[in-house]
């Protein structure tokens, strides 16, 4: 399961029903591309909510969760408690996977490779970052932050996209960094409108 760019403002509410929904899905692991909140104050609650996921979820930090101020080490304890982890500039091998799960921050130390396992799996928050990874190859990118501009235009697409997005608006595309997948998030930035571009919630099947 993917999901992204939640931007909890305090719709207790409708972070209860985005739990509900992982969990009635019972995804084997979450993945969770950045932008929790935007205000630190929300931190607590917004990580409370993550704690309610039953499936380990792993993460890597957005630019609003960046500019929140909002303590990492929190987020690393809550990411933990599910049975996954917080991701930023670190990599964690899921051996029952076959599988290297890397979560890439703002400043792009992305350089893993594990020869232990035959597949890698990238969290990244910007979907540009896909075609800068100095020629390096995924079996999958996830990314999120495009919001796939919330407002879309039929036959004319997103009226405004936030920077680090590039061609990249939403869904999969195949990116010099390998197949890359973008989810259009679950809340709103700026304005808390969304039109003909619903929330998602992303089942992915390796």
């Amino acid at each position: 399961m993917h999901f992204s760019d939640l931007h909890y403002k305090g719709d207790a509410k409708y972070a209860a029903e985005v739990i509900r929904t992982i969990n009635e899905l019972e995804p084997e692991f979450v993945c969770f591309t950045g932008d929790l909140i935007e205000e630190a104050r929300y931190a607590p609650a917004a990580l409370d909510f993550v704690r309610q996921i039953e499936r380990p979820v792993y993460g890597c930090p957005g630019n609003w969760d960046y500019t929140s101020g909002a303590s990492f080490r929190a987020y690393e304890t809550a990411f933990r408690a599910t049975g996954g982890d917080w991701l930023e500039e670190r990599s964690i091998i899921l051996p029952q996977h076959n599988l290297e799960l890397i979560g890439m921050g703002m400043r792009g130390e992305h350089h893993f490779s594990d020869p232990r396992t035959e597949r890698r799996l990238l969290l990244i928050h910007y979907p540009i970052q896909a075609d800068r990874l100095d020629g390096q190859r995924y079996d999958l990118i996830l990314a999120g932050h495009s919001h796939g501009g919330q407002v879309r235009i039929p036959f004319v697409g997103a009226l405004v996209l936030p920077y680090g997005v590039g061609r990249y608006q939403l869904g999969l595309h195949e990116s010099k960094g390998g197949p890359l997948y973008v989810n259009v998030g679950l809340g709103t930035y700026m304005l808390p409108v969304r039109f003909n571009c619903r929330p998602e919630l992303t089942v992915v099947r390796l």
